[in-house]
């Protein structure tokens, strides 16, 4: 029986997003890419496909069609909104499809018809100014995925290979870091991190790296007393709780190859000390997975890259990793409470 195939949300059309997911289309045969199907509009994916030189058939169908249309032409959900193709030129009418393409790639999945989301980036700003009250896609996706008005708490965890980083704040200013971090948001970041490691990754004993916040893990206080207050209480409880959660430890050689490989996931305390390190390594292969979700979600890990959109130089790596790893992570159906 045919595995479901997965969503991908078109992202900014004045973006590089379009661009990739054509580009994947043109090379599925060569990548072996799974089934994929995009929501947005095809007539605008057509313009750019020629604009790009691209020859194959965008056509409009359902997510429960695209199977069997993926073989002769791209399978697009037609979500309704008409965008004129003007790579590098942002617009308003375009904020509506970029919100509804995540929403209805959400609720395409908890229908099943598709079995995860891979999510082309996002201009904020362009979004923020048509009301979009969210920090970015992953606050966005636990809103669309919360039950009850139960909320959830979404990890970003960015990934090269099986090098992992997790910041536990993300979207949010330096000084509101330290008004922030507390022992249970640690906490119930590597319990959602240890969990997913299993059920997401199939690592049935994760080994979990965990950084300070100061210069030198706070240098026994000296430079800082989080480390002492904050960060060791937290992993002391989950040591005795049976994560191995091993730290602080000095992010500027918690990064290194070398300690690196030792752990299944570090965690860091802010976005740039998680993010900084993968993007160092790997910026063109590098992706963005989201946590603590009933759905898999990947992501590219760069942003729109206006300046390049509909100029076929942008490099499909990120995206096509993205492909991949939400391709794996769901070979093995979930349940959606999992």
């Amino acid at each position: 029986m045919a595995l479901a195939p997965l969503a991908v949300s078109i992202g900014e059309p004045a973006g590089i997003g379009p661009d990739l997911i054509l580009q994947a289309y043109q090379e599925r045969v060569a990548r072996q890419l799974p089934v994929f199907c995009v929501f947005g509009d095809p007539a605008f994916l057509a313009a750019r496909a020629k604009r790009l030189g691209y020859e194959f058939e965008i056509e409009a169908t359902t997510p429960d069609e695209a199977i069997e249309v993926f073989e002769r032409a791209l399978p697009v959900f037609d979500l309704g909104h008409r965008i004129e193709d003007q790579p590098g030129v942002l617009s308003p009418l375009a904020a509506n499809m970029v919100i509804d393409a995540i929403r209805d790639g959400v609720a395409s999945i908890f229908a099943g018809q598709c079995r995860g989301l891979v999510t082309a980036p996002i201009h904020k700003a362009n979004l923020y100014k048509e009301g979009f009250d969210f920090p970015g896609h992953t606050e966005y996706l636990a809103a669309l995925c919360a039950k009850n008005g139960n909320p959830l708490t979404p990890i970003m965890m960015l990934a090269h290979g099986n090098h992992r980083a997790v910041p536990v704040t993300i979207h949010m200013a330096l000084r509101q870091v330290f008004e922030t971090l507390t022992p249970d948001l640690i906490m119930d970041t590597i319990r959602i991190v240890h969990r997913d490691l299993q059920n997401r990754f199939r690592i049935p004993t994760p080994q979990i790296g965990v950084t300070g916040l100061n210069p030198h893990a706070g240098e026994d206080g000296t430079m800082g007393s989080e480390e002492i207050n904050i960060i060791a209480p937290a992993l002391q409880q989950l040591q005795e709780d049976g994560i191995a959660a091993a730290g602080p430890l000095p992010a500027d050689t918690a990064f290194a190859p070398h300690i690196w490989s030792n752990y299944d996931a570090m965690i860091a305390m802010y976005h740039d000390q998680a993010l900084i390190p993968v993007k160092a390594i790997g910026f063109d292969d590098g992706v963005n997975i989201t946590l603590g979700l009933p759905i898999v979600r990947t992501s590219p890990d760069h942003g729109t890259a206006l300046s390049l959109a509909g100029t076929g130089t942008a490099s499909p790596n990120s995206f096509l990793k993205a492909l991949a790893i939400a391709d794996e992570m769901t070979q093995k159906p979930l349940s959606l409470g999992e």
